[in-house]
């Protein structure tokens, strides 16, 4: 596989936009998928009277469309992202159990171990809509798994994960990863441990209940808020408080599930990662309005799963999972997102720096809602893991992130020639597309001080081993009434130290 991002000199590519989805196309990693395939039906038509046996609706359906669901939309969201992809699982030889498997071929999907029996019903879930609305689900499936069924299925796990990059676990509960399932896996990936030691394949779990899996010790597990709030017996709260109750049980979700970590998704407001040493990582969702939309949970944990296989770093995999996610939940219906689709939404950060008047009149748009707005400042000429993690505390200060990046004259005045290594265009298009970042604004000034007269932040964040006295822009804040925050400093992380590193061929910097 190729070297990590943090690796390469960013001088070399126009920005994360163009690079990041060509390059996972390119590596090309075989995943299994394991688990509850279905079929999702949306059927669409015009409602004009009520049925006269009782008081409901009548819809007329004048479209219906089929798409893969489930553990299926999981295989199509790979497939389409560029992986080689294989599926197993269970279906019926019923006209639904065709449809998918014809589907899932035509993507060019392998379906040697997707078995079908004739006493299975293939788990099917119609949505009847109209005007835009849902208005009735559907869910057809069977009422137990042929013991027979599950017996050939487990007998042939030891040789569908042979040569995969990758595991994926897609656990809906149906009864298809039934004991014995999980146990040839089990099986099968001890198995090839001995065959091939220290080359296990990246285990992703994404289950309604992880524990059962725990055994696996997989790399990965993504619980929903339900599934987690189930996890510790406990109501979570609403809203971004769910976060901070979530990262106070990392020990006991981590421990439950057996992972090597634990990535939350909370729906509107993104995700959470928590890592036994204590590192946590934020995404945060750019949700669209109500719209009939579904799977994006299985888009966000695909591209996680492939971006991990092809070597990105666990906090640079979130943040384009989230990107992938973002692009679904803007696409009715059970879709999905492609390498083209994620090329064309990273591109849409690129020269997105927003002129400071534009950017007040949206911040007041903010404030009318009650949100906090947080601003900080910066080069961010060679973004590392120092930058995203300065960045996440940021947003957690407030509702609303600005990043106001120093004009290429500026960083030359500041830096020294030779620098930016990156010209302020690349520069908006990479701080951007962070899924924690809201706005990026450019400023020339000796000091962010007239920037922040303009917009007056809530809070004014600084990151390093600074004091509010040491910065000049304190007095501008204070003028009315902003608060100066001083975020953590990162030791050993410096956009100088990996410049001299790349100049020097020393290799790869170690992040996180």
């Amino acid at each position: 596989m190729s070297p990590t991002p943090e690796a390469v000199d960013l001088s070399q590519q126009r920005a994360l936009a163009d690079w990041l989805p060509g390059r996972l196309a390119a590596e090309q990693p075989a995943i299994l998928v394991l688990g509850d395939v279905m079929l999702d039906g949306w059927w669409s038509g015009s409602i004009e009277r009520l049925c006269r046996e009782a008081p409901a609706p009548v819809v007329d359906v004048q479209n219906r469309e089929s798409v893969p669901g489930g553990a299926a939309n999981t295989a199509m969201n790979l497939a389409a992202l560029g992986a080689r992809v294989s599926v197993a699982g269970i279906i019926g030889t019923d006209d639904a159990g065709m449809d998918l498997r014809n589907q899932l071929v035509a993507a060019g999907i392998d379906v040697t171990y997707l078995l079908d029996h004739p006493d299975m019903v293939t788990t099917t879930k119609i949505r009847i809509s109209s005007g835009g609305q849902v208005m009735l689900r559907i869910d057809d499936s069977a009422r137990s798994v042929p013991a027979e069924a599950l017996a050939e299925l487990a007998a042939s796990v030891r040789s569908a994960v042979e040569h995969q990059h990758a595991v994926m676990v897609c656990d809906y509960g149906t009864g298809v990863l039934a004991d014995p399932v999980r146990r040839g896996l089990v099986d099968a990936l001890a198995g090839r441990d001995r065959a091939e030691p220290g080359v296990r394949p990246l285990l992703v779990v994404d289950s309604h209940d992880p524990r059962p899996w725990a055994p696996l010790r997989p790399d990965l597990v993504t619980p929903n808020a339900q599934e987690t709030a189930r996890m510790l017996d406990l109501r979570l709260p609403e809203g971004q408080e769910r976060v901070a109750e979530v990262s106070r049980h990392a020990d006991a979700l981590l421990e439950a599930t057996g992972a090597g970590a634990v990535v939350v998704t909370l729906d509107r407001d993104g995700t959470v990662l928590l890592r036994p040493d204590g590192v946590t990582h934020r995404t945060w969702a750019r949700p669209a309005a109500e719209k009939q939309a579904s799977g994006a949970g299985d888009t966000f944990v695909a591209a996680l799963t492939l971006a991990r296989s092809a070597g990105l770093p666990l906090t640079a995999s979130l943040d384009l999972a989230q990107a992938a996610a973002d692009v679904v939940v803007h696409q009715p219906g059970t879709s999905v997102c492609s390498t083209a689709q994620l090329s064309r939404y990273l591109k849409a950060f690129a020269d997105t720096a927003l002129e400071a008047g534009e950017l007040e009149r949206q911040l007041e748009l903010h404030r009318a809602q009650d949100q906090r707005i947080v601003l900080t400042n910066g080069c961010f000429d060679v973004l590392h893991s120092g930058h995203t993690r300065y960045l996440n505390q940021a947003k957690q200060l407030g509702d609303i992130l600005v990043v106001a990046l120093n004009s290429d004259e500026s960083v030359r005045r500041l830096k020294g020639a030779g620098r930016p290594i990156n010209a302020v265009a690349d520069r908006a298009a990479v701080v951007a597309a962070l899924s924690c970042v809201d706005y990026v604004t450019v400023f020339d000034t000796p000091t962010a001080a007239p920037l922040i007269r303009q917009l007056r932040p809530e809070v004014y964040a600084k990151g390093g081993d600074y004091t509010p006295e040491m910065l000049a822009e304190t007095p501008a804040v204070e003028e009315y009434g902003g608060r100066v925050a001083i975020l953590d400093y990162v030791a050993d992380r410096s956009t100088t130290a990996v410049v001299n590193k790349i100049r020097d061929g020393e290799g790869a910097v170690q992040t996180n």
